[in-house]
């Protein structure tokens, strides 16, 4: 270990841990198999050492709804290869409608960037899956048939993955601002029987009419035996859509029998996912109804302490693996908060009005946003009574210092700053927000319980203040069940396991601090080498972003001369001007706050930054283009068009 570094300034710290819900399942744990577990070091070191005792205890003291069967790990050495609850029988959406309240309380609250906003309640939700559940077996859905959803962030999305898993079928998703190649690309991948789509979405101050896309994607899936078309507009005609049905008149032509539930084996497959796809084409990554189900109770109850008394709100896309987490927030009978539409309409504030409106206790957000607020010098906390928000979540980026301090000073000081990470690959988290632990300036608070994550140098070695790979040492539950149609696992191993051979490689370029907490300096694979030294390109991110003049950087490793150097490129507010006096403080900002390592040989202007669907920018195609290589999947990005702007720079080619 190296010598130890001056710890960050404590921004939050739990007034009564021992009384959340993680505390009183340490106590309950410890007493049923007899171990102190009082201590934040021992209970998350009995979580990883003893998994079978670890995993029983979710189980139960989650309240997950199935037979357990008498094993809880078989062949627990093996990555991949390990398997919890080989025995269990269970089925995902009765978990997350068994705790619910009562008919007529809140389940779902819908809101829409133009304001319009409705609820469903528990009673409601589970008479709509039982309609859905049968609209979909006369459709032809079956066990292990796959569901593919085009959908913005509404009930009726939910509705479906629901009913699709109470009949063991998988469910997929995407947000319909994809292009039709883009969601060929993925749903083409996996041959749905069973197209849902949207017939618009809003966003932008906008509607926007998506009737011919989903013609074409359905002609485009010759797997479909039918096509559910939900109206967002006041016009429900389906056009040329074919196969189509609309949706309610779909389901109000049903019965309403009681909702039933068909077992399944713990390792069933609940979801196929979606890597960015910026690179190539989008891997299939399958993930079990089980894996899912217990790594997201444990998160919901333990790690965000959330119960029925709660509102969940997330802000994202039916295209980013946070919509597959908020929706487990009803196993904890929690009610959910949905949004479709810009974060930034019809002002920068709008996430805020809803959290106001429906006096949310725990909401999420990515970084970016975050940082989006800051340099529009908005403070929340002066315009918008928050008093019910407990816990602020950010993820899709590593949050930086500064983003800590926007929080605590211009949203809420006394909130729970939980900064989270893992991803699409485990559809849950590595490291996340614990409420037993106070928040450091700019640290991940620890690793989840059950997740021996911990951070290796290049030969292998645990390291702690200092950077290297994130990996899990030991096998969990939410590991993906393989990628489709890879009978051999072989791309699976690939992507995970070749690195350290039996050990889960993530991908991040990290950082274990001596507080416990975890720094996330970016993806190994966007890392810079420069002189053969690696540097997180959020480093780098986090200096350039302090200067007024910069609205927002991407930053890339361009091959020069048998070396590597630094390129920043720059988004410029409004009335500012990359001239040499910024260029110059630019460079000491770098300098100083980072290392002489840090700074750029090149700063270049840029009118945008592409990103993903779901706001991650994406310096890997960026640096594709400078390198003349082809991009091979621009469907996935948000906006394609912005990586013409980085061809043929001539402040590249000296």
């Amino acid at each position: 270990m190296t010598d130890t570094a001056p710890q960050p300034p404590v921004l939050w710290q739990p007034q009564e841990p021992a009384d959340t819900p993680m505390g009183r399942f340490a106590r309950a744990a410890g007493r049923r198999w007899q171990r102190p577990l009082d201590d934040w070091a021992d209970l998350h070191a009995w979580s990883v050492d003893h998994r079978d005792a670890f995993w029983q205890s979710v189980w139960d003291e989650c309240g997950i709804v199935g037979e357990a069967g008498d094993v809880v790990l078989e062949n627990a050495d093996a990555m991949p290869g390990a398997r919890f609850f080989p025995q269990a029988r269970l089925n995902f959406a009765e978990n997350l409608l068994a705790h619910g309240g009562n008919d007529d309380d809140v389940a779902l609250v819908f809101r829409s960037e133009t304001g319009d906003a409705w609820r469903m309640t528990w009673g409601t939700l589970r008479e709509d899956v039982a309609s859905a559940q049968r609209v979909f077996a006369r459709l032809g859905v079956g066990p292990g048939d796959r569901v593919a959803a085009m959908m913005p962030n509404m009930p009726e999305t939910v509705v479906a993955m629901l009913a699709a898993a109470s009949i063991g079928a998988v469910f997929s998703s995407c947000s319909p601002d994809f292009g039709v190649k883009g969601v060929l690309d993925r749903f083409g991948q996996i041959e749905p029987t069973l197209l849902i789509g949207c017939g618009g979405y809003a966003y932008g101050g906008k509607i926007h009419d998506t009737r011919d896309k989903l013609r074409d994607i359905a002609l485009g899936l010759p797997s479909l035996s039918g096509v559910l078309v939900v109206p967002y507009m006041a016009d429900e005609d389906v056009g040329t859509v074919p196969k189509a049905e609309l949706w309610r008149e779909a389901l109000d032509a049903e019965d309403t029998d009681d909702l039933s539930f068909l077992p399944m084996p713990f390792g069933h497959p609940l979801y196929v996912m979606f890597s960015s796809g910026t690179t190539g084409a989008p891997k299939c990554i399958v993930h079990s109804a089980g894996g899912t189900l217990l790594q997201h109770a444990k998160e919901h109850r333990l790690h965000c302490g959330l119960t029925s008394n709660n509102t969940l709100f997330y802000f994202s896309t039916c295209g980013w693996m946070m919509w597959n987490w908020l929706v487990s927030g009803l196993q904890a009978g929690a009610t959910l908060v949905l949004y479709d539409g810009s974060p930034f309409h019809p002002g920068p504030e709008a996430l805020f009005d809803v959290v106001q409106q429906q006096r949310v206790t725990h909401f999420g957000t990515s970084a970016k946003y975050l940082d989006a607020l800051n340099n529009e010098k908005l403070r929340p906390r002066d315009t918008h009574n928050l008093s019910a928000l407990r816990m602020l979540l950010s993820t899709g980026s590593p949050l930086v210092p500064e983003g800590f301090d926007y929080v605590m000073d211009a949203i809420k000081p006394d909130v729970h700053l939980a900064s989270i990470a893992g991803g699409t690959d485990i559809v849950s988290c590595f490291v996340l927000g614990n409420p037993l632990l106070p928040v450091h300036r700019g640290e991940i608070q620890a690793a989840g319980l059950g997740m021996a994550t911990q951070i290796w140098n290049d030969d292998g070695h645990r390291v702690f203040n200092e950077k290297g790979e994130l990996v899990c040492v030991r096998a969990f539950p939410a590991m993906p069940i393989g990628f489709w149609n890879d009978e051999d696992n072989a791309r699976y191993r690939a992507a995970y396991f070749e690195r350290f051979p039996n050990v889960w490689h993530h991908g991040d370029f990290a950082e274990e601090t001596d507080t416990g907490g975890f720094i996330i300096h970016g993806r190994s694979d966007a890392t810079l080498n420069p002189g053969g030294v690696r540097i997180g390109t959020a480093e780098i991110y986090r200096q350039v972003e302090q200067l007024p003049e910069i609205k927002e950087s991407l930053v890339i490793g361009q091959d020069w001369q048998g070396d590597t150097r630094v390129v920043l490129f720059v988004v410029l507010a409004d009335g500012a001007a990359l001239d040499a006096d910024l260029e110059a403080r630019l460079r000491k900002q770098i300098r100083d706050g980072a290392s002489p390592r840090h700074v750029p040989a090149r700063i270049v202007a840029v009118a945008d930054i592409p990103r993903t669907k779901s706001g991650k920018i994406t310096e890997l195609a960026v640096r594709d283009v400078v390198h003349g290589r082809e991009v091979k999947n621009r469907e996935a990005l948000a906006n394609p068009e912005a990586l013409d702007l980085y061809r043929g720079l001539e402040a590249l080619k000296t």
